[in-house]
């Protein structure tokens, strides 16, 4: 059996420029992307998506196998795939930072466990929300979602050795600070809260110099905490939802951007 350039190339455009982008966002999304998955099941689900959608996805282009114009396709097509999977692993993350700063204030800051996401040690707070919220994605449907997007990119954003734009980079860099902001939104009732409590035992401290204030103030703290957590969950996850609508909106807007 003998290959042809003219072979080789045809192949590599009808299928493996797809299977790039589908498999990098596969690598890089939430869910997905978890080290909980093994890697040959990624790459069995990535080849699958590609075999099914590629007889009804655009016409790419036919280059020559080994040249610098394949070269700067297949690193465009891992880009963009990168990019629609790291768009969404940083809403994610956003609740990793909402759960430390309340871990911190609640004192559970020494509390971690490992985080099958990313592989690194968080708080366990950032992993119950974590955890909260990968069942809300997979509920509201986010996984398909995700999939969806990928594959209507190839019309928003056909495979070509021009793509994303600088532009479009440092948008995506800029709504990075957004990922702060809601962590801070998602923490701040409880962190003021236990802020309030924190002074109330200075002050209870001050009163009553015989009261040992640390065997007192830190179950209290944590009760308190923990309490917060179950009455400020509803706005936790609903401030996640909006953030990761936000989310599949700059996928869709970088996505128009670049064609």
């Amino acid at each position: 059996m003998t290959f042809t350039e003219t072979a080789l190339s045809t192949w590599l455009a009808g299928f493996l420029w797809p299977l790039m982008r589908i498999g990098a966002m596969f690598a890089a999304a939430p869910v997905f992307g978890s080290r909980q998955i093994p890697m040959r099941w990624r790459a069995m689900l990535a080849v699958m998506i590609t075999w099914i959608v590629a007889p009804v996805l655009p016409p790419p282009p036919v280059v020559e196998t080994f040249s610098h114009e394949a070269l700067l396709i297949a690193l465009q097509q891992i880009a963009i795939g990168v990019l629609i999977g790291f768009i969404l692993q940083m809403v994610f993350s956003a609740l990793v930072f909402g759960g430390q700063i309340v871990a911190y204030s609640m004192g559970l800051g020494f509390a971690s466990m490992m985080d099958p996401q990313n592989g690194v040690q968080v708080p366990v707070v950032s992993q119950y929300y974590l955890i909260l919220a990968t069942l809300a994605f997979l509920l509201l449907n986010g996984h398909l979602i995700l999939i969806e997007v990928v594959v209507d990119s190839f019309r928003t954003l056909p495979v070509a050795a021009d793509g994303l734009t600088r532009n479009g980079l440092w948008d995506i860099a800029s709504w990075g600070g957004r990922i702060f902001a809601a962590g801070l939104l998602m923490a701040l009732p409880a962190v003021t809260a236990l802020l309030l409590v924190n002074l109330g035992m200075g002050i209870v401290a001050r009163a009553a110099p015989q009261l040992n204030i640390f065997a007192v103030g830190f179950p209290m703290a944590m009760l308190i905490g923990f309490l917060l957590m179950w009455v400020t969950l509803p706005d936790v996850m609903a401030n996640f939802g909006e953030l990761a609508n936000e989310g599949f909106r700059l996928v869709m807007q970088q996505l128009l951007i670049g064609r």
